[in-house]
Formats: structure tokens, C-alpha cells, sequence
């Protein structure tokens, strides 16, 4: 029987950040759903002032819909479409960046729903929470301060966190182009940033949403290492890696490897489609 890939997004992404991918998928022969986190997609809060032209004063007080949404809320949700697609048979849950939180706690809570989870630089804690890694010799080149560049809000007023992706300073868009689209067009690294949406959550999550070895850990796991993320560099995905492999010897990641940025993988899917349709396979067979 045909897994389906459920498809979790990053931080200020949605499902549409997938489609892309899933129609590489379904001209593959695959199922896939992409799933909304709470406070994403339709359900996002794009106000007025975030049209052109802009009022900064109006974007940093208007309230979002994200606030307050935590993520036992967004584990909930994921878990809840889980539940569904396995209904149709084996699942495999794949997860791009910060929605590898929600997809290891997911994993931590009901592993009977998962046949593999597949992190696509993505986070997967181990030894620390996701803040903490921030510290590390492994994110020392990654410009902490790219995002701050085009903050709308204060986060601790508004209770989330808002950036600008609409913002037309040439050094923030600089910034968020290496850091998530170097490799191609200015026009594509454009059309990618207007699939963005201004709001985010800001629970990261903490020592209790780390993978666990007794139901994370029982679960078969892929990790697709993108050689040339920024945002997540790769000294740091093999860190989460070796911690992954350290913690369930037995049971360590099958890894695989794509030439792209942060985001290349999504704006031209078609490798990326052809190693989830591998590891699709592999999972079918070692059902």
C-alpha cells in the first residue's frame, strides 16, 4: 500500500510553501497532504496595514491571530492529521525547519501514527532545547540579526512575532535572500518571500518536547541534509543527526543529501520529490 507524506511547514510558511513539491509528487505516483499549523495559511493574519502602502505604526499594534498559540496546540492539530491519513494506510511525516519541532513532539506523543519521519533540515532537539543550539559553535555563521532587520512589532507587546517580508529595505532583502534563496533569481527569491506571512508563534518549545528515545526513537527516520542552508548549516544538521543516532543506536537516521539552500529544495522540488519517493519505498518495504 502507497504511504502518504504528510508535509509539515517552517516558521512563517504555510501550506503552500509545498505545492511545488506535491505536484512533483503526484506526477510520481505519490499521496501527499501539506499540513496548516494553527495560526497559518487561511487562518493567518494579514491586516491592512501590511498592504502598500504601508502604515508601520498601524502593522506594529494590530493584533494577530497567532497569539497564544503554543506547541502542544500545534502537536494537537498535526496529530489530528495523522490520525486521518492513517487511515488510508502507512504515513510518512516529513518536516522542513522550525516544523520539525512539532513534528518530533508529535512523534514523542503517538508514534503509532508514523512509519518514518523524515526531517529536511529541519529540528529534531536532542541534547538541547532548539534555543539553546542557537549558542553553539555549529550556528556561529548564521546572522542571528537577519530577521531583526525587518521586525514590525514588539514581541513581547503583541505576545508573536512579526517581520515584514514586504519590506523594500535593500539590506533586509539582502539578508533573507542568503538566507533562504541564494542560489536562484532575484525573481524567484521575490515570489518565495511573498509566500511568507508575517506572523509567528513563540513557543519553541522546551526539555520535555526533546526526541525520546522510547517513542520518537522506535519510529524508522530520514534526515535530507541541504549542503548549502545558511539558516540551518550543515555542521548543525549533522550535529542533530549524530545526537539522533547517539540516542537510538539502534535505530539511527538513513541520510540522504540535496545540493540547495534553506528553501532551494521547495522552488525546485523535482530532487527532492525523487528522494521522498525513495524513501517512500524503502519504508513500503520494510512494512
Amino acid at each position: 500500500m502507497q504511504p502518504t507524506f504528510v508535509l509539515v511547514h517552517g516558521a512563517f510558511a504555510n501550506s503552500f510553501s509545498f505545492a511545488p513539491l506535491q505536484a512533483e509528487l503526484g506526477l510520481l505516483g505519490h499521496r501527499s497532504v501539506a499540513v496548516d499549523l494553527p495560526g497559518h495559511g487561511f487562518a493567518a493574519t494579514y491586516v491592512r496595514a501590511y498592504q502598500a502602502p504601508q502604515d508601520a505604526e498601524a502593522l506594529a499594534g494590530a493584533p494577530g491571530s497567532i497569539k497564544g498559540v503554543t506547541l502542544a496546540d500545534n502537536t494537537a492539530h498535526l496529530i489530528a492529521v495523522l490520525e486521518r491519513a492513517r487511515r488510508n494506510g502507512p504515513v510518512i511525516l516529513v518536516s522542513h525547519s522550525r516544523g520539525g519541532i512539532t513534528a518530533t513532539a508529535a512523534a514523542n506523543a503517538r508514534p503509532d501514527l508514523i512509519d518514518r519521519i523524515v526531517y529536511v533540515s529541519s529540528w529534531c532537539p536532542v541534547d538541547l532545547d532548539v534555543s539553546d543550539y542557537y549558542a553553539e559553535p555549529e550556528m556561529a555563521s548564521v546572522d542571528a540579526a537577519a530577521l531583526g532587520l525587518a521586525v514590525a512589532a514588539d514581541p513581547a507587546r503583541l505576545g508573536l512575532l512579526r517581520v515584514n517580508f514586504r519590506t523594500a529595505d535593500p539590506t533586509a532583502l539582502t539578508a533573507f535572500k542568503a538566507a533562504f534563496l541564494a542560489e536562484r533569481s532575484d525573481e524567484e527569491f521575490l515570489t518565495l518571500l511573498n509566500t511568507f506571512q508575517p506572523d509567528e508563534n513563540l513557543d519553541g518549545g522546551t526539555r520535555a518536547d526533546r526526541a525520546r528515545a522510547a517513542t520518537w526513537g522506535r519510529i524508522p527516520k530520514s534526515y535530507v541534509r541541504l549542503t548549502d542552508d545558511t539558516s540551518m548549516p550543515l555542521a548543525l544538521q549533522d550535529r542533530l543527526i549524530r545526537e539522533g543516532d547517539a540516542l537510538t543506536p539502534d535505530n539511527p537516521y538513513d541520510v540522504r543529501t540535496l545540493e540547495s539552500s534553506h528553501c532551494g529544495w521547495l522552488v525546485a522540488p523535482a530532487p527532492a520529490a525523487r528522494v521522498l519517493a525513495e524513501i517512500g519505498a524503502l519504508t513500503v518495504g520494510s512494512g
